[in-house]
Formats: structure tokens, C-alpha cells, sequence
């Protein structure tokens, strides 16, 4: 079986959330790559160097620059002759695009796979991962979307797959770029961070999110998140915001603080290594996934630990 993974990247540098879709395309058969945007040389030469990628498809065209699914899909609809399945990380962009190319291609898209269990056969979480569904296709042609959480990050050196220019249909007119607000900071990026301090609506307003997460997280080297109930409130932007809603993460350390644990926010972060709750509710669900549970007041507990760090 061949396979295409769509890289996900910024049109120059290659996102994390594509080793994990090249370790789960691995298990399926050969495994080629599809870099598509504007000025993507050193992406390509970066996704060519990921171990047991054999193949980089590179369509290089002012019409793939901003990843508009419009014109991306049909080009990898293209490429779907000579392929068998086409995987995409589950990020914004690849839950974007991933829909469309099913709906061309007529076929069942497999969403927010966790393994591989066959060919045609795959688990995914439903019910926010409360239950892990089993399921089997008889489509010709797979179009995945990966959980980077639940597959290891392919080696991102010691490859040597082979660089081939493509092109698609460019601007199919059917959608333009307007701009992009992209927050920018000098902490890890969520998804990847390996510590990551979360916090919760129990913080009580915006001023004192930033003043008792952030000198936290910057002791720790840690990337910032937030509940939905934090977001929805206005304490901290929605690029922060982790759960069913939000972004899924696994990092090696994540400390929840002021958050009790709904079952939305639990889908987006019970897979972390470890976990530490700091919470004044000793019921609070988020001490039933925790490995460390302090019970207490947050704006008392917080400033001690940060000073002790």
C-alpha cells in the first residue's frame, strides 16, 4: 500500500504534528510526502531527511502559500491515482482540507485515528475518549486524520527520500486569503511542549490568569493553556485553550490549576505522562486522571511553589 501524508508546515519550517502522521502511515506501507505552498525548499529537504519516507512530492505555487483547501484538495485528489490512503495530522489545517478530499474521492473519512490495527481496520475515540470505537472500511481509498498524541514522532534525521516536483490546478477562484492574527510567543509551542500549566475559570479574571500561570510556566520552560470555561470567560486568548474543543496534548508534565475537570477538557489532556491538579474542590474530577492532587487554595499554593522553583 502506498501512502501520502500532507506536511504540515509555515512554508519554512516542518510542524512536529507530521512525524506522528509518518509513524502511523509506516504502518500501513510505503510512505511518501506531499510538501505543497510557496518558496518550500527547505521544507521539502526537511521532510526528505524524516526516516523511512521514501518519496517528497513538492507542489510549489503561490496558490498553495496559505493552505486554502479549496485548491489544495483537488491537488492531492491528483496524487491519488498512484496512492492508496492519504493521512493528515489533526490539526486546524488538516481537519480543514481532510473533508473535501474524502467528498471528492466519495469515500468515508477515518477521523482522529489512535492506531492501526489492519489495513482497512483502525480505533478512534468517541463520547470526548470515553470509549474507543473500533472501525473497519471497504473504501478503495483511506483519508485519515492522526492524533499526534497517540503515535510517536518519526526520526526527523537519517532519511534520504527522493525529491519530485508536482503541480496541481492552482487557483481554483473559489476563496481568497484575507489575513491572518497569528499569536506569537517565545514559550514552546502547546502542542509540542513537553510541561505545559493549564488554567481554569477558578482564576477569576484575566489579570490574575497572566499573574499566577505565566511566572509559573516561564520557572518551568512551560507552554501555557486554559479550560474552554477560562477562554469563554476572556482570561486567556482561544489558541491557549485545551480539550475536545481545543487542542489535544501529551505532554511529559501538565499542571492544572483551577480546573476542575469537565469531561471536554479531560479529552484534550489525560493522555500527559504525568499530571498535577491544584484545585480547593477535593471532588473535582480532575483529581480522578491526576497522579498528583493538591488540594487548596490556588492563589496561596501557586505563588509559594513558583517562588520555591
Amino acid at each position: 500500500m502506498k501512502t501520502l501524508v500532507w506536511v504540515e508546515h509555515d512554508n519554512q519550517s516542518l510542524k512536529d504534528a507530521t512525524l506522528s502522521a509518518v509513524t502511523a502511515a509506516a504502518k500501513l506501507g510505503e510512505v511518501h510526502l506531499l510538501v505543497a505552498g510557496k518558496g518550500v525548499d527547505g521544507v521539502a529537504q526537511a521532510a526528505a531527511a524524516i526516516t523511512g519516507v521514501g518519496k517528497v512530492h513538492v507542489a510549489d505555487d503561490a496558490a498553495y502559500e496559505h493552505f486554502l483547501a479549496e485548491n489544495v484538495a483537488p491537488l492531492i485528489v491528483s496524487l491519488m491515482g498512484t496512492h492508496d490512503a492519504v493521512l493528515f495530522p489533526a490539526t486546524t489545517t488538516g481537519k480543514n482540507i481532510a473533508p473535501r478530499v474524502a467528498a471528492a474521492l466519495d469515500v468515508m473519512q477515518i477521523s482522529d485515528i489512535l492506531s492501526v490495527e489492519g489495513a482497512d481496520t483502525f480505533t478512534r475515540p468517541i463520547y470526548a475518549g470515553n470509549a474507543i470505537a473500533t472501525v473497519q472500511t471497504s473504501d478503495k481509498k483511506l483519508v485519515i486524520t492522526v492524533r499526534g498524541t497517540a503515535f510517536a514522532k518519526a526520526a526527523a534525521t537519517g532519511g534520504s527520500g527522493t525529491i519530485e516536483a508536482v503541480s496541481g490546478e492552482g487557483d481554483k477562484g473559489l476563496s481568497t486569503f484575507a489575513g491572518a492574527e497569528i499569536a506569537k510567543s517565545e514559550r514552546p509551542e502547546l502542542t509540542s511542549a513537553k510541561v505545559i500549566v493549564s488554567g481554569g475559570r477558578a482564576l477569576g479574571s484575566s489579570e490574575q490568569f497572566h499573574a499566577q500561570i505565566d511566572p509559573l510556566a516561564d520557572k518551568l520552560g512551560a507552554a501555557v493553556g486554559a479550560s474552554r470555561a477560562a477562554v469563554d470567560a476572556g482570561y486567556a486568548p482561544n489558541d491557549y485553550q485545551v480539550g475536545q474543543t481545543g487542542k489535544i496534548v501529551a505532554p511529559e508534565v501538565y499542571v492544572a490549576i483551577g480546573i476542575s475537570g469537565a469531561i471536554q477538557h479531560l479529552a484534550g489532556m489525560k493522555d500527559s505522562k504525568t499530571i498535577i491538579a491544584i484545585n480547593k474542590d477535593e471532588d473535582a474530577p480532575i483529581f480522578q486522571v491526576a497522579d498528583i492532587g493538591l488540594v487548596g487554595d490556588l492563589f496561596k499554593i501557586v505563588p509559594e511553589l513558583t517562588e520555591k522553583l
